[in-house]
Order: structure tokens, then C-alpha cells, then sequence
């Protein structure tokens, strides 16, 4: 995906946000942080762009945005269940926020299973306004293409949001 085509979907996603009076908050594992940033090489993102934590471990996810062990054990760290935990728990302590995105997925080359192949990818959107969604993905390519398909999908989502 060019970089040029996320850089446009960034600008619509903080305009969209703008017009609407939201503020995003991210949190983000196989991503990396790529969300956030790419949405913050944007001047003026400070106005929309709330934050992002990068949860890559389960330790994580449970202590800094409340995902219940329990979800872990029954799902794992790659399901939308999670997914929805880490936006529903990223938002209810960010007071500023309206909006959240989170991803979790399998970015490869390796961890992947039978039942969680390399390209699932998660994605969970909590907005104050409306109840939680959350969707699962098949993404192909090497890890960076499984990567940009995320962040691309995940402000397609705010988007529409």
C-alpha cells in the first residue's frame, strides 16, 4: 500500500474526527504504535489524537487498559473479545477520549497456528455513543504488508466510526 494512500486516509480520519468533535485514543500490539504514528506525522493531530499505548503483552493488556485475564485464558491475546476489551478498556480511563481503536493480531513471520494462521488481525472500535464493534481480518504478505493492512483497516474503521 503506498504510503502516500495511508497518509490521505489519515487526513480524512483526523477530519472526520475534527468535524465530528471527537478525540481518538489508541491501543495498539502487532501494530505496533503505527496507528498513533501515522496519524501524528500529520500537523494539527494534537487537536483529535488523544494517545496510544502499545500493549504487547498479555501483562499489558491486563494492567495498563483492563483486559480480564479471564478473556486471555478463554480467547487469547488474538481474538475479537480481546479486542473489544483492550478499546472498551483503553476508553473508560481516558476521560478525554470518545473514540478508541485497538488491534491484536499475528503480523509473522512466525506464531501463527492452524486455528490462528499468520494475518489474523483484530480489531475492536469503542465510541461512547454507540456500542462497541469489533471485526476479524485475514491479511497476506510479510509482516510489514500485515502490518499496514492493519492500520489502513483500523482508520477505515475510525472513519466510518
Amino acid at each position: 500500500m503506498p504510503d502516500n494512500e495511508l497518509r490521505t486516509l489519515a487526513e480524512q480520519v483526523l477530519e472526520h474526527l475534527c468535524r465530528t468533535g471527537r478525540r481518538l485514543i489508541t491501543v495498539e500490539s502487532c501494530t505496533g504504535g503505527l496507528i498513533s504514528a501515522t496519524l501524528s506525522d500529520i500537523p494539527g493531530s494534537s487537536d483529535v489524537l488523544e494517545g496510544g499505548f502499545v500493549t504487547y503483552s498479555n501483562a499489558l493488556k491486563m494492567s495498563a487498559v483492563g483486559v480480564p485475564e479471564a478473556i486471555l485464558a478463554q480467547y487469547g491475546a488474538v481474538s475479537i473479545q480481546t479486542a473489544e476489551a483492550m478499546a472498551n478498556g483503553v476508553l473508560l480511563n481516558a476521560r478525554d477520549a470518545d473514540v478508541a481503536i485497538s488491534v491484536t493480531g499475528i503480523a509473522g513471520p512466525g506464531g501463527g497456528s492452524a486455528l490462528k494462521p499468520v494475518g489474523t488481525v483484530c480489531f475492536g472500535l469503542a465510541v461512547r455513543t454507540a456500542p462497541t464493534t469489533s471485526m476479524q481480518c485475514h491479511f497476506t504478505g510479510d509482516r510489514a504488508a500485515i502490518r499496514a493492512q492493519s492500520v489502513h483497516h483500523a482508520l477505515q474503521m475510525v472513519l466510518r466510526a
